[in-house]
């Protein structure tokens, strides 16, 4: 989605650009995500601002809003049919314990920033979800196909001149004084700029390795819910975030099923995957039925894993690398939805048009390294 989101913005605006895909385009990642354009990060602001200042923390989140905003706005433009639909987020706290006053003071610092989230009552929350809580944060946003996004991406840059390779991962990368040169299986690619939209570092790029933590992700879809279980989960209109860590994320999709996420732990070596996968997906459907003691009994229809990167606070790195000339990176981004895709496709084209605005330089790694 990033690549393809970046592709599509440098062309728009008359760049000449190559994208080269190591597989085939939104099959991997893309498409096992959620589909959720957000308008705020999968983490705490209090914990930004605490990290990165108040200031900082509020310009970081702005312009994840904006981009949130810009991006539904730009799948329309460009004509994308992908089921593009209003949902907002609503992130939950359970019932008991010290989770629904830790969320009302992180909505508070949310209020006080002058974010305009909603908070929710546990009697709000019930009338719309069915769910006991200790209340909500809720937060604007949408749902999509993503994989029908991703692949209306790439056809808008290739409509405005844009090379296109599926199948031709970019095994090295080397910088010069003038220039950066690809280096694939079949061939070599010479150009001003090299943009690096992907969630695992190259080989030439493992001094940055340090800053990621590759997690597994697990999802599960159940089948469709029976009319008498729809009566009892609520009006299935938004989708929900829990406080658990990691975090759970449910989505209603149209056809009456169910995405449900979360369990993430470290990256699973490739011959236990198969096998933890299943333990997930017994664990996933357990803890789905917790929340919705209705659904209890249904069966997963189908279910993935899927890598992610950590970064060292929790937000993504769009921008530049002191260590890594005519490079522009966008990682660690696969936890904060759709519309960190959008988010960074901007700030790299501002970042190579030598317009950045105010702001963008934060997302870059200079905000880690600063004091290193």
């Amino acid at each position: 989605m990033t690549g393809c989101a970046c592709a599509a913005s440098f062309a728009a605006a008359g760049v000449k650009v190559m994208l080269l895909e190591a597989e085939a385009i939104g099959v991997s990642a893309t498409a096992k995500s959620a589909g959720l354009i957000r308008e705020d990060f999968d983490a705490s602001f209090q914990e930004t601002a605490a990290a990165h200042g108040l200031r900082s923390a509020r310009l970081l989140w702005e312009s994840m809003r904006r981009a949130s905003l810009d991006f539904a706005a730009a799948l329309r433009r460009f004509g994308i049919r992908c089921d593009l639909t209003p949902q907002d987020l609503l992130h939950l706290a359970r019932a008991g314990g010290e989770a629904g006053r830790l969320l009302r003071r992180e909505y508070q610092s949310r209020r006080d920033a002058g974010f305009e989230h909603t908070w929710m009552t546990p009697a709000a929350v019930a009338r719309e979800t069915s769910a006991t809580t200790a209340g909500a944060i809720r937060t604007r946003g949408a749902a999509m196909d993503p994989y029908r996004a991703c692949v209306g991406l790439a056809a808008a840059a290739a409509a405005r001149g844009a090379a296109i390779h599926e199948r031709s991962a970019a095994r090295r990368v080397r910088a010069g004084r003038k220039h950066v040169e690809i280096f694939t299986a079949r061939g070599t690619v010479r150009a001003d700029v090299v943009v690096i939209a992907t969630e695992a570092p190259i080989a030439d790029l493992r001094a940055l390795r340090r800053h990621l933590k590759p997690q597994h992700a697990y999802y599960v879809v159940t089948e469709p819910l029976p009319a008498a279980v729809k009566r009892e989960v609520g009006a299935r209109a938004a989708a929900l975030r829990d406080g658990a860590a990691p975090p759970h994320v449910l989505r209603w999709l149209k056809d009456g099923r169910v995405m449900f996420t979360g369990a993430d732990q470290p990256a699973q070596p490739d011959r236990v995957r198969a096998k933890v996968l299943v333990q997930r997906t017994g664990q996933l459907m357990y803890e789905l039925s917790t929340m919705y003691p209705p659904i209890s009994g249904l069966q997963a229809e189908s279910s993935w894993d899927s890598v992610h990167h950590d970064t060292a606070d929790g937000l993504p790195y769009l921008g530049l690398h002191r260590n890594f000339p005519r490079h522009l990176f966008a990682m660690g981004h696969g936890r904060h939805g759709a519309a960190v895709a959008w988010l960074g496709a901007r700030i790299l084209l501002r970042q190579y048009s030598g317009e950045p605005q105010k702001g963008d330089e934060l997302f870059g790694f200079a905000r880690i390294l600063k004091d290193r």
